[in-house]
């Protein structure tokens, strides 16, 4: 079981502000699970946007850092870091459900299990909460692709 603080998360997402939605990493499982952290400031660059008068995180963007966990997860897994000769696609969602707002200094916690891999597919099952509090929970799919040296991506 290993934990992360955010220079080494850094090593593992290709990700950089304001698209940087893990904080800390406070446990991960190769091949099992990951329990990572959103720290939720008013700074944010979105909520200025985003219902101004009442600030809430956009539901989106709670499923992008349930997506940055299991990237973590996978890569973990995977005994990589991404290069930039690799990709990591999210490439689908089932079953999401928003069941509380995520409000300026709410800490989000996310936990995500991996519930198949194929090849280079993985699936995963994950959840996020406020304290006690369930805000959002979805099925993940994600693929891992090499990019030739002539392909765009």
């Amino acid at each position: 079981m290993i934990s992360m603080d955010i220079h080494k998360i850094l090593q593992y997402l290709p990700h950089r502000f304001p698209m940087l939605l893990i904080d800390r990493v406070l446990e991960c499982e190769a091949g099992k699970s990951i329990r990572a952290v959103k720290n939720v400031s008013i700074n944010e660059p979105f909520f200025p946007g985003h219902y101004p008068h009442s600030p809430v995180m956009p539901g989106v963007l709670v499923i992008e850092a349930m997506a940055q966990a299991a990237a973590i997860l996978s890569f973990v897994t995977m005994d990589q870091k991404p290069n930039d000769r690799s990709m990591y696609y999210f490439v689908g969602i089932d079953g999401a459900r928003f069941k509380k707002p995520v409000l300026p200094g709410d800490q989000l916690v996310i936990d995500v299990l991996i519930t198949r891999t194929s090849r280079s597919m993985w699936k995963y099952s994950a959840k996020a909460h406020v304290g006690e509090a369930l805000a959002a929970e979805a099925d993940l799919m994600c693929a891992y692709k090499m990019i030739a040296e002539d392909d765009p991506a």
